[in-house]
């Protein structure tokens, strides 16, 4: 015997349980309305009785419909998708980022399309991969982009936005800490921590986190009448690269006593490979200061001082650009900068 869900609809013949999918052509059928009615009032913009309104979503509620959203893309010319492209999901400040941006997505009615690159130089074809899916908007984590994918974003209509690591594009769009004024912070919490020898270890050379947290961090202990710091370059934003760049580090022939990470995770690494590698004690010997505060920096095994990413504003931020972008694409170029936080103080550093 046929099951016939709610409205009456056959579920066909077959062992399948429960109700069948209900369409828009059964929920205007339930309600005496015609079915351009009833799929209007699914459409803020279109212009439909607010009682008439009111009354179509509860009873759709109840009967538990969905608009078909593929259905709605076409009417609209709009997907309502956020494509997110990430390079470097293994860093812990991402997928924390992650988590933040796809609730505030869905708060403004968009879907959030995740596509990982394993390897920095895979980005483009994951971008091209992604624009597939006709995305209202692309946003770019940790990573840059060739200037073609750059203008393939562009003729599919499809704007960018970089969050954290800015693109040399002029014309993109980007979310970003003010790093330099972080960099700023780090040098002069040391410098006021009586350290005299300073040094930073650097990430990805030409990523503008990087870039703008070293010449902001070396160009404000010049400024402060103290030597240029070192530069110890560690090639990623990993904990083996940091781990690493101890190594390097022990090589020198006057230690610093105070150091400066392009981030948290290299921070975690570099002080696990000076204490296991070169005996020294963190932060008797030396101290160490990073980047972002992830939530692991907090923990009691860690206890890292870092400057502090002002995230839930970063977040916010990029979430009011994708609404402004996903209403209107042809918005003009902007690049939002966003004071960090001020020094979160734990057990990696002391005063000389």
């Amino acid at each position: 015997m046929e099951e016939v869900n709610e409205l009456g609809v056959s579920a066909g013949p077959g062992p399948r349980k429960g109700r069948s999918r209900v369409t828009v052509k059964d929920l205007a059928r339930d309600l005496g309305m015609s079915v351009s009615t009833v799929s209007r009032a699914f459409y803020a913009e279109a212009v439909v009785a607010p009682a008439t309104r009111e009354l179509v979503l509860k009873r759709a509620r109840e009967l538990g419909y969905r608009p078909n959203p593929m259905a709605q893309s076409l009417k609209t010319n709009r997907t309502q998708i956020a494509g997110m492209v990430v390079s470097d999901i293994t860093n812990p400040f991402y997928p924390e980022v992650m988590s933040r941006l796809a609730a505030g997505l869905h708060e403004i009615g968009m879907n959030v399309m995740l596509i990982s690159a394993p390897q920095a130089g895979e980005i483009d074809d994951a971008v091209k991969l992604l624009l597939s899916y006709q995305p209202d908007l692309v946003i770019i984590l940790a990573a840059t982009l060739s200037s073609e994918a750059m203008q393939e974003c562009r003729k599919a209509g499809s704007p960018c936005i970089f969050f954290n690591r800015l693109s040399s594009d002029p014309d993109s769009f980007g979310v970003s800490c003010d790093n330099a004024k972080g960099g700023v912070k780090a040098a002069d919490f040391l410098i006021e921590r009586n350290h005299k020898r300073l040094a930073y270890i650097s990430a990805y050379a030409d990523a503008s986190t990087n870039m703008e947290r070293r010449d902001g961090f070396l160009n404000r202990v010049v400024e402060r009448d103290l030597a240029r710091p070192l530069v110890i370059e560690a090639g990623s934003f990993s904990y083996e690269a940091g781990y690493e760049a101890a190594g390097a580090f022990g090589e020198l022939e006057a230690r610093p006593d105070g150091v400066f990470c392009a981030n948290d995770i290299v921070a975690l690494g570099f002080i696990d490979g000076v204490r296991n590698r070169l005996g020294l004690d963190v932060p008797g010997d030396i101290s160490v200061v990073g980047f972002d505060d992830i939530a692991m920096a907090g923990w009691p095994s860690h206890g890292l001082t870092t400057v502090g990413q002002p995230v839930d504003e970063m977040v916010s931020a990029t979430v009011e650009l994708a609404a402004t972008l996903a209403a209107d694409p042809r918005e003009k170029p902007i690049v939002i900068r966003l004071a960090p936080h001020a020094i979160v103080e734990r057990t990696t550093t002391r005063r000389r």
